[in-house]
């Protein structure tokens, strides 16, 4: 596989400080390799100086390719845009951060010389807080058991692909996308390189426990129907011990009388059922919020500034 081409994806939102850290540590690890190789940059609408330093690193380097966003459209529109331009036999997506090592990009193209169709690189969680560990991993067993693939704790977008799973991955065009899912669901031989977490360099980290939070629903809900099952569920267990509740009060009646209802069952009565009647609905409006825009066909991006340009391009939007 010597002399193939190698395509680096590297989403970018408000990086500045870190992109030509970033390309420089590329550049050095790549050195000793036989391969050609291009950085494909993705601005995400950054806000600060990103896009300017990578139109610098363009200048000055012919493998340095960009798209910039006319907005920030997230991670996942960034990586899609990425893979849609990405020409490479294999193609390495890594955070522009710093986060993902480049000194793991020789490892993952052995793992590909050795006929794996994804190397994918696994963290631990040194470093973490207590808390953000026990929620992770509360969050992987509840998403293994509810979702139809296998996510592993620790494992992000930081991997290579093959041509091939590239192409299977780009034939999914849902409008909601959770690629983490879309990499294990359209399966391959895998790799598994484990690596130490590496703290960020420069700049702040642009995941929020609410950014987190969504996340999380969007892997819940992505790749399953199975919470609407279990308000099916819930509702039938719940209609289960009303029927129990009612046939007992029924007897007490016939043997006893009637009797004044207690003020603290009948809130808790009503409490609860509201609570669950709630959560029902939000779970059923997750999935008709997704349905709608899906039905709705938006582009997953628009471009404002590429210097990448392909025969076929006829309008900024995908």
């Amino acid at each position: 596989m010597d002399g193939s081409l190698i395509s680096l994806i590297l989403p970018s939102y408000n990086e500045e400080e870190n992109i030509e850290l970033i390309y420089d540590s590329i550049h050095k690890d790549m050195a000793d390799l036989d391969y050609d190789y291009e950085l494909i940059f993705i601005d995400d609408g950054s806000a600060d100086g990103t896009l300017n330093s990578i139109q610098h690193l363009a200048a000055t380097y012919p493998g340095v390719k960009y798209i910039s966003f006319t907005r920030n459209f997230g991670k996942e529109a960034a990586l899609l845009a990425g893979l849609q331009k990405a020409n490479g036999d294999a193609v390495i997506i890594l955070d522009a951060d710093l986060q993902h090592p480049s000194y793991l990009i020789p490892e993952m193209i052995q793992g590909f010389e050795e006929g794996y169709d994804q190397v994918i690189a696994r963290r631990n969680r040194n470093g973490e807080s207590k808390l953000r560990k026990g929620l992770t991993t509360m969050f992987y067993k509840m998403i293994n058991t509810l979702v139809d693939v296998t996510l592993q704790n620790g494992v992000g977008d930081f991997r290579l692909l093959s041509r091939n799973v590239v192409n299977d991955v780009l034939k999914l065009s849902e409008a909601n996308r959770f690629s983490k899912g879309l990499f294990s669901w359209v399966g391959y031989e895998e790799k598994v390189i484990n690596y130490e977490n590496v703290n960020r360099q420069a700049g702040d980290s642009k995941w929020s426990f609410s950014n987190l939070l969504n996340y999380a629903i969007d892997g819940v809900v992505s790749f399953n129907t199975k919470p609407l099952r279990l308000c099916l569920y819930t509702g039938l267990f719940i209609l289960l011990l009303s029927l129990g509740y009612i046939t007992v009060m029924f007897i007490e009646v016939i043997r006893t009388g009637i009797d004044v209802p207690g003020y603290f069952s009948t809130i808790s009565a009503i409490l609860f059922l509201g609570g669950v009647q709630l959560v029902s609905l939000g779970v059923i409006g997750e999935y008709i919020g997704r349905i709608y825009n899906e039905v709705k066909q938006r582009p997953h991006y628009l471009i404002k500034e590429t210097n990448i340009h392909d025969a076929n391009d006829q309008i900024s939007q995908y």
